[in-house]
């Protein structure tokens, strides 16, 4: 039973339906659960970050519609060494002027989405991180703009007002 509710839970979150990631890192165990046991719950990661330790860090976005992206840091040995979701004031704190969208990508994940604005010649990376539970109903975004050279210029955060 166990196994069958970890294969629905990956299937879901392969097309995008996050409602088993609470059960998923609820049941995942830090030093204890294997690479393998992560997989079958999450699905194969969307990005794989490889670590100076031996580490590697799996990226799962839950964008455009989610509001979470998962790091899972699996150890040179196999073992989950950590769970975190990085969409959060934390992790938006650390994005800093001057830094590629590699950076930006390996510390918030991939966004939901990216346009370039010709006027200002920037390009601007959004996440959204509250569905508007906080704001009444009302979506929230973090936003980060890149010069023409790829480079941070500068974060905000938007709420896209519903009608």
């Amino acid at each position: 039973m166990r196994r069958l509710l970890a294969w629905v839970c990956s299937l879901l979150s392969a097309i995008g339906i996050t409602a088993c990631d609470y059960i998923n890192v609820r049941e995942l165990q830090p030093g204890v659960s294997t690479a393998v046991e992560v997989r079958e719950r999450f699905g194969p990661p969307h990005m794989e970050w490889r670590n100076e330790d031996g580490s590697t860090t799996w990226e799962y976005s839950r964008q455009p519609e989610g509001i979470e992206c998962f790091m899972i840091t699996i150890g040179a040995d196999n073992i989950l060494r950590s769970i975190d979701q990085v969409l959060n004031e934390a992790s938006f704190a650390r994005v800093e002027r001057g830094m590629n969208g590699d950076q930006v990508r390996r510390l918030l994940g991939k966004p939901a989405s990216s346009q370039f604005f010709q006027l200002k010649q920037e390009t601007v990376w959004e996440w959204k991180f509250d569905h508007g539970n906080s704001t009444g109903g009302d979506p929230m975004f973090f936003t980060v703009s890149f010069n023409t050279e790829g480079r941070v210029t500068g974060t905000g955060r938007y709420t896209r007002y519903r009608r």
